[in-house]
């Protein structure tokens, strides 16, 4: 019998190469949805799909007792929201809600995975520094805020088997915010916000994905892990390997930062009575001008044996061909 997996998210960037993953792995797939979300690029999968009631402990409960999952990885998440109760609803709340009914049910889950954010720790503000998982947790972001709470609600539920994994900067097919970027690029454009020196670091879509999912059949519980490639990167390392691998030439344009912020502010006015929330807002430019994002992986490596299979170069390299081999780019 294969063991039986539910992802949820399974929509979204990360959710679909989870899905991979856990395939590749030989699991029964359970993937959750909205009625309304698209599902085309899952229609090949061999999987299933299931609708949960974030809302519901009860239902979230029954479901488990029903299909009887050996594992659950929380992927489900929003990254734009209008507020700070929006976040912490969808990202801590039914985080939450989920845990507990998996602490409930009858059926026994064997690991309950809770894939958080760097987002949760913030920046560090000095650069000879690492961020690390004993680092106290100091968010920027409402995102990070939300990611942060969900952790300490998670923390504090009796009998369940915990792994959280924070990933930094994450890229690969299907990422549509790095998208952009690689658009500017490819159009000539290199823009950079402010003019302050950086630590940066990343961390392939399909490591992350792989190591999660191999973190499955581990027995350790209760632990908490930050992800990236082990590297540690400057502001401009990712637009140089993609123009190196687009064979562009660029012209490179700092706007300053108090400009940025006051074109995030004024598209978050316009947004306001809309049910969307820009690309471009306050929460997002506080994330990127973080001063030192690189963070220390020895424990992951220890514990895990993660060993990154991709560094920037040779990701954007697979990315940038999958971008355009399906007219993303």
């Amino acid at each position: 019998m294969k063991k039986r997996i539910l992802i949820t998210g399974a929509t979204g960037f990360v959710g679909f190469h989870l899905i991979e993953a856990a395939l590749s792995s030989g699991l029964h797939v359970f993937a959750n949805v909205r009625s309304s979300s698209k599902v085309e690029h899952l229609q090949s999968l061999n999987i299933n799909f299931v609708e949960l009631d974030f809302e519901s402990i009860y239902a979230l409960s029954k479901n488990i007792d029903e299909n009887k999952y050996d594992y659950v990885v929380h992927a489900a998440a929003v990254t734009k929201a209008k507020n700070l109760d929006e976040y912490n609803k969808y990202n801590a709340s039914y985080a939450r809600n989920l845990a507990i009914a998996v602490s409930n049910a009858t059926h026994k889950v064997e690991k309950f995975v809770f894939v958080s954010s760097l987002a949760a720790l913030g920046p560090l503000k000095k650069t000879n520094e690492l961020l690390n998982e004993n680092g106290v947790l100091n968010p920027v972001t409402y995102y990070g805020k939300s990611k942060a709470l969900a952790e300490t609600y998670l923390s504090n539920i009796q009998n369940l088997p915990l792994l959280i994994f924070r990933p930094t900067a994450v890229y690969g097919p299907r990422e549509r915010d790095i998208l952009m970027v690689l658009k500017a690029i490819s159009r000539g454009f290199e823009v950079y916000m402010g003019d302050a020196n950086q630590k940066l670091s990343f961390i392939y879509v399909k490591d992350l994905a792989e190591i999660m999912i191999s973190s499955l059949k581990s027995s350790l519980v209760n632990k908490t892990y930050n992800v990236s490639d082990g590297h540690i990167y400057g502001r401009s390392s990712f637009s140089e390997s993609a123009r190196r691998i687009m064979r562009k030439r660029t012209l490179r344009v700092t706007v300053p930062l108090p400009l940025i912020k006051g074109i995030a502010w004024s598209m978050e006015k316009a947004y306001k009575f809309t049910n969307k929330m820009p690309t471009l807002n306050i929460d997002k430019v506080n994330e990127l001008t973080g001063i030192n994002w690189s963070c220390d992986i020895k424990l992951i490596k220890k514990d895990l044996g993660f060993s990154p299979r991709y560094q920037l170069q040779q990701g954007l390299e697979e990315t940038i061909k999958w971008y355009k081999s399906n007219k993303w780019l």
